[in-house]
């Protein structure tokens, strides 16, 4: 499981994307893109989601226990 900045990083640079570029084909501010990257920890929950529907994903909640015995189990 990769975390949300590296995720976010990685597949932009896999698209070839600049982070202004990004943003804009996103339609969020160049300082979202910048924060979610940067690992900030107060990020607008909605716009993090409109910048990983870029990629076909999406912030969801997800059970923490299953996440850790899913991990254990490899």
């Amino acid at each position: 499981m990769m975390i949300l900045k590296d995720f976010v990083k990685l597949k932009r640079k896999e698209v070839n994307l600049t982070q202004e570029e990004f943003a804009e084909r996103a339609g969020v501010a160049l300082t979202v893109i910048r924060k979610i990257e940067q690992g900030k920890e107060n990020l607008n929950l909605e716009k993090v989601n409109q910048v990983l529907k870029m990629f076909g994903h999406v912030l969801v909640p997800v059970n923490a226990r299953e996440i850790f015995k899913a991990k254990d189990q490899r």
